[in-house]
């Protein structure tokens, strides 16, 4: 019987969810999805010293923007909660008293400054201190004291917290060798593994204590996780062995590379280079996100799955159905993905240029009504239509659509220089009579009036349009001159002609 697919996405609520933590969270989304699995939200908040308010809200309300909706978590409820890990402290109870019976887990007392000492004197000696099998009997633990002196520790409220026996002294082998789906077998060295705390000593569980226990009490088939996990694997697969659990199928995804390809993607990147790092706008910080800054979610998740997948053919747009049944975790890579801002931003462009009509219409609805500007619906779509393939990104929707209700309110000077020559007002003055002095319905009746004035003045028809269209927009960039002006009016085109004229 095949092994039912549980997936999980489990952040820590310590501030914005970065974009990395996003792609992690989508790819477990669409593994769940083509294998009619579950995609689980689990909130791993047991560091309540870096806890922050309002940042689960975030985590929740982002993956809502990008439509990577959970089948279980915190909202949703399901059989295997609570998804809060702050609420499962009786679990995580239960579990640490069965590994320190089974002489898998024990007490150590250690002071920090203890510890500190040890550290110093190994530096002295040119060598690194790891507190695991080659020391732990000379340290102050459960191990090395005697049962009596344990229990009145204990019952003398002594602070401690409990390390994982992560070897035992007789193990001969000198390396750790497990499996992942992505890279492989990985090997480490016996002498770099070290009793790792699990529970501290407020009483808390470590990441990797909760992480391993709710993984399996949620019935997760795979954990698909950052490649900052991969040294956490031995120390969690020995976790599995040790409570005689079959551990998930592991895979690590790669990181996502600053720009210029050296180094992992951080937040200074995006301040420095002026590119979000986050899907939303961050609040506390006023840390800009992809959705303030005009990207749709489907272009954000099209661009984040190629940051270390791709679909091995030339096409690269892809909406979430489409990533839905073209993913394979079998084609992510090892190898970091270089993060590219101007990638990015075309493919936001596609995915604006791909909008049904009825939805790119209320994009520029939207912004006209925040702008308190007044529109025809009836003219709206065209109008709508002749910007959509200018627009970048939903912020710039303005800039391109104002020219058809507004007039400029200053003119390239750039442009002045290359276009308005001696007769350039005489030739703007004969098409404001023209203008004035005729209906005007169609674009192409409007073509041919202008045509007219060219030949009047005994000018190319360039020598009309590129100064028109200065006195129109402000430069000599813009939608369809003809279509301009029929949604405008030419009696409307007729008064900005003159405004220019008298500017100018």
């Amino acid at each position: 019987m095949p092994l039912e697919v549980r997936v999980r996405f489990a952040p820590s609520p310590t501030g914005p969810l970065h974009i990395g933590g996003l792609r992690t969270a989508m790819y477990n989304y669409l593994f769940a999805c083509q294998n009619n699995g579950a995609f689980v939200l689990r909130v791993e908040d047991t560091d309540r010293n870096r806890f922050v308010s309002g940042a689960e809200e975030y985590i929740q309300e982002a993956l809502a923007w990008c439509g990577l909706t959970p089948d279980e978590g915190p909202e949703q409820g399901g059989p295997f909660g609570p998804y809060r890990q702050s609420e499962r402290g009786d679990i995580y109870a239960k579990h640490i008293k069965v590994l320190l019976e089974k002489g898998r887990a024990y007490y150590a007392f250690d002071s920090a400054d203890s510890l500190d000492r040890h550290r110093k004197d190994h530096e002295v000696k040119g060598k690194t201190f790891v507190y695991n099998w080659h020391n732990r009997l000379k340290l102050e633990n459960s191990l090395s004291l005697d049962s009596t002196e344990v229990e009145r520790r204990l019952s003398a409220g002594a602070p401690y917290v409990v390390r994982f026996k992560m070897f035992e002294l007789n193990e001969e082998a000198e390396e750790y060798v497990v499996h992942d789906q992505i890279r492989g077998q990985i090997k480490t060295e016996l002498r770099l593994l070290d009793d790792k705390i699990l529970f501290k000593s407020d009483g808390m569980p470590t990441y990797h204590f909760a992480n391993v226990v709710d993984d399996h009490l949620m019935e997760i088939s795979h954990v698909i996780r950052g490649e900052e996990w991969l040294p956490s694997l031995p120390l969690h697969f020995r976790l599995y062995e040790a409570f005689g659990w079959t551990p998930p199928v592991f895979a690590h995804l790669p990181l996502i590379l600053k720009p210029s390809g050296k180094g992992k993607l951080s937040k200074r990147d995006g301040d420095k280079l002026g590119f979000p790092v986050f899907p939303l706008e961050w609040k506390l910080t006023g840390a800009s996100g992809y959705r303030e800054q005009g990207y749709l979610p489907g272009a954000v998740t099209n661009f984040l799955a190629f940051l270390g997948w791709n679909p091995g053919t030339e096409e690269e747009f892809f909406d979430l159905k489409d990533l839905i049944t073209s993913f394979d975790l079998a084609r992510v890579h090892k190898a970091g993905a270089r993060f590219d801002p101007d990638k990015n931003r075309w493919f936001n462009q596609q995915h604006i240029q791909k909008l049904p009509v009825d939805d790119w219409v209320k994009y520029c609805e939207k912004v006209l009504l925040d702008k308190n500007v007044s529109f025809d619906k009836k003219t709206l779509p065209q109008i709508s239509a002749l910007i959509q393939d200018r627009v970048v990104l939903t912020a710039d929707i303005w800039e391109e659509i104002k020219v058809f209700f507004k007039a400029p309110e200053a003119y390239d000077e750039k442009s002045v220089k290359k276009v308005w020559k001696e007769n350039t007002s005489d030739v703007m003055l004969s098409v404001c009579g023209v203008f004035e002095g005729g209906v005007f319905t169609e674009a192409d009746d409007i073509k041919r009036a202008l045509v007219g004035v060219a030949e009047e003045h005994q000018i190319g028809l360039g020598g009309v349009m590129a100064p028109l269209r200065l006195c129109l927009v402000g430069s000599l960039k813009g939608p369809d001159l003809m279509m301009l002006i029929k949604l405008i009016g030419t009696n409307t085109a007729a008064e900005r002609i003159r405004h220019a004229l008298a500017s100018l």
